[in-house]
């Protein structure tokens, strides 16, 4: 067993974080990870209401009776949705862990803190990760390059960002990015991590809210088969390789360009979502990191987090045997 300041918080019993994400974060999912001993996360804007949030959460306690938290990821929006009120809902129904991430999320954090919850907050900078601290957040999830998703624009990779974390951070913090295995838990905690958030792992477990064929894809695929979208817009984000995200390049470089309304409908997430649920893997984009090219099979959350913990364990015994200490020298 493997004990860290983010399990004793947590109350959880594996240092492993099911990080959020959107269409996949649900009851089902958020209940297995828990169940198996790590923490299930809901995806907030994966409900189209603070109402039907409050629904999931009700589902999701019937499901475990384990700690579990809410992702609340605030994004650039003409007409943004109510972050507050997903924030609210989510409090009053008893969630007291809350993963944020995105862009001026102070009001949010703020609201958590008064009410007395947990705030883990999700950086790709360390520049970002001491305003968040500043802030008062409990815990920083770094996010490396190698993350699905957005990973900023400055594309550090986890092993500098979690060495400076460690270095420079006044506050607990966890590793995001890469992790799919023992290996890669072992390797954050000796880097300073208290554990690892992981996203594109549990999109390809037996739970999952996805369809067999895009999992049955993800264990085909290899470390090359992502991308990266929106560079030139600035809002990079890595996704699956496929017929949609190699067109979105493609435009994106053209000598004029690309503007979001030239992609609008390329990256719209009605086809994204149609991916998880028809198993159509060129249906639209969808998330997945470089730690893709780990996953070789489709487990149960129980069977996943055993795993780790058991390769983290041998791994870390491994490298501790590595040591040799000098006799002192007889007087």
């Amino acid at each position: 067993m493997i004990e860290t300041v983010l399990t004793r918080t947590l109350g959880i019993t594996r240092p492993i974080i099911q990080g959020g994400m959107q269409w996949v974060g649900l009851p089902s999912l958020a209940a297995a990870v828990s169940n198996a001993g790590g923490l299930g996360i809901l995806t907030a804007l994966s409900q189209p209401s603070p109402d039907a949030l409050r629904q999931a959460i009700r589902e999701t306690k019937k499901m475990t009776n384990k700690p579990f938290g809410v992702n609340i990821t605030l994004l650039p929006s003409i007409n943004p949705p109510d972050y507050e009120g997903y924030t609210r809902a989510a409090l009053e129904e008893g969630v007291r862990i809350f993963e944020t991430a995105g862009n001026a999320p102070g009001k949010i954090i703020k609201l958590v803190k008064e009410a007395g919850a947990t705030v883990i907050h999700k950086c790709t900078t360390i520049r970002h990760a001491k305003s968040a601290q500043k802030l008062g957040v409990d815990f920083l999830s770094i996010d490396g390059f190698e993350c699905a998703g957005h990973p900023g624009e400055e594309d550090i990779g986890g092993l500098v960002l979690l060495a400076r974390a460690a270095k420079e951070l006044n506050i607990p913090f966890v590793s995001s990015g890469g992790i799919a295995d023992g290996r890669g838990l072992a390797a954050s905690l000796t880097l300073g991590a208290v554990g690892a958030n992981m996203g594109t792992r549990f999109l390809c477990t037996a739970e999952a809210p996805v369809h067999q064929k895009v999992k049955e894809h993800m264990v085909e695929m290899k470390e090359q088969d992502t991308v990266h979208i929106f560079r030139t817009l600035r809002n990079t984000a890595r996704v699956a390789k496929n017929d949609v995200s190699v067109e979105v390049v493609r435009l994106e470089r053209r000598p004029e360009g690309a503007k979001f309304e030239d992609l609008r409908e390329l990256v719209s997430g009605i086809r994204g979502k149609k991916v998880y649920e028809t198993g159509d893997v060129n249906a639209g984009i969808w998330s997945a990191g470089i730690s893709v090219g780990l996953i070789n099979d489709i487990p149960t959350c129980q069977e996943l987090l055993d795993r780790i913990e058991r390769e983290a364990e041998e791994a870390i015994e491994g490298t501790a045997k590595l040591i040799v200490r000098k006799e002192k020298a007889r007087l």
